[in-house]
């Protein structure tokens, strides 16, 4: 049965998204110009380049410095302190100027021995060091 005077017409409940949409561009817009873009910081590392031929018998020979799993850092099989590779390199690249300086780290290593080993190498005058991970 019909009722008197009601009609019986459904109108379609539409959500309109337009406003949201808005809403969330600009959200997006503020998001990108408010985004801080950090350059993450690192080391700046020269690898050896891998080649299966011996080196030069004429080259003279590198200086090695060792950093094994506990962190200690050796140099010509000698212990060095943190604080004793700058006067050691240097005394070293006096003696051989030529001589390439390597960092050779285990892979347990602790990053903050192999950054200080960088640190006094780059101290004692040699721009970029040479890092070799050990085969273990």
């Amino acid at each position: 049965m019909k009722r008197l005077g009601k009609q019986n017409t459904e109108e379609e409940a539409d959500i309109d998204i337009t406003p949201m949409l808005d809403v969330v561009f600009i959200m997006l817009i503020f998001f990108i110009v408010t985004a801080s873009f950090v350059k993450e910081s690192g080391l700046d590392l020269n690898k050896p380049p891998v080649t299966d031929t011996p080196p030069d018998a004429d080259a003279p020979r590198p200086i090695v410095l060792e950093i094994n799993n506990l962190s200690e850092i050796r140099v010509d099989n000698r212990l060095l302190d943190d604080r004793a590779i700058k006067s050691t390199i240097t005394r070293l690249t006096a003696e051989r100027p030529e001589a390439a300086v390597i960092i050779k780290a285990a892979k347990k290593a602790k990053t903050k021995a192999i950054i200080a080993a960088v640190d006094g190498i780059k101290a004692a005058g040699v721009p970029r060091p040479t890092i070799s991970l050990a085969k273990d």
